[in-house]
């Protein structure tokens, strides 16, 4: 399936696109890759998607990326010394050629500067299909998800073991793409184990929705990816695998690793 608004470039639809995995009982795994973290940073996104990515999250570099860890804002600092810069990203994305969905994610500040509109439109002229505005209250992404719409980005809104039940009912009613829900409190990292209020989160989702639930944050080996998907769809990648690019190991075995335990669960 793709997307074939005016002025966009054909790609695939995020939600459909999960559902379709999932009806095929396959486990998800979403890779995430920060913008210009290396100088091939695309050939990444490639190399990912062979791999056995569903889809594949990429990472608008900010200078206060306040809700990741220490990996990530290392990844992102990288990329910002590397002279990395919105436009840049998507322009550099806008020349992938994949068969598989890319979702944007970002800080406010950055979708502000130009404005949700606008931003929304570049996003869909680069191919991407969904966008993860992840310091966006609740109760202010009304109007960034109209505007998302218009220009047929879905937003994947976030879930946390600490949101409470009306609160998820309005992540199920606003968002879009998949549920994202955080396995842990506090902010992104590697972790050894998947924390025990993961599933009961899930479960709570999807007593609201039949959308894909996604884990995510602290998802960092076969073992823990393989520990969510027995509750979740499927599971994002992004410490992890930015640990091993900043120290220039091979970011494509952990997901093939990862790839091959969930399609022995799927």
């Amino acid at each position: 399936m793709t997307n074939t608004r005016p002025g966009a470039r054909n790609r695939p639809p995020l939600e459909a696109d999960l559902r379709q995995s999932r009806a095929r009982e396959r486990k998800l795994i979403v890779p995430f890759v920060t913008a210009g973290v290396i100088p091939d940073w695309t050939g990444l996104i490639q190399a990912f998607a062979e791999a056995g990515a569903d889809a594949i999250e990429i990472g608008l570099p900010f200078s206060d990326p306040m809700l990741e860890g220490v990996t990530i804002q290392e990844a992102s600092q990288r990329a910002l010394d590397l002279g990395m810069t919105t436009d840049r990203a998507l322009a550099a994305i806008s020349g992938l050629k994949l068969d598989i969905p890319l979702i944007v994610m970002t800080y406010s500040n950055l979708i502000r500067h130009p404005g949700a509109d606008t931003f929304c439109r570049r996003l869909a002229e680069a191919g991407v299909s969904g966008l993860i505005p992840v310091d966006t209250p609740l109760d202010e992404a009304g109007p960034l998800v109209e505007a998302a719409r218009e220009h047929g980005i879905e937003v994947v809104l976030l879930v946390a073991p600490s949101t409470p039940a009306d609160r998820i009912a309005q992540v199920a009613e606003l968002g879009g793409g998949f549920v994202y829900a955080s396995a842990v409190m506090g902010t992104t990292g590697e972790r050894g184990t998947l924390d025990e209020r993961a599933g009961e989160l899930v479960s709570r989702v999807r007593s609201r929705t039949d959308r894909p639930v996604l884990l995510g944050f602290g998802i960092s080996s076969p073992e823990t990816a393989l520990e969510a998907a027995r509750h979740a769809d499927g599971v994002i990648m992004g410490a992890a695998l930015m640990r091993r690019v900043l120290d220039g190991e091979s970011a494509v075995e952990l997901v093939r690793e990862v790839r091959s335990a969930l399609d022995r669960v799927g």
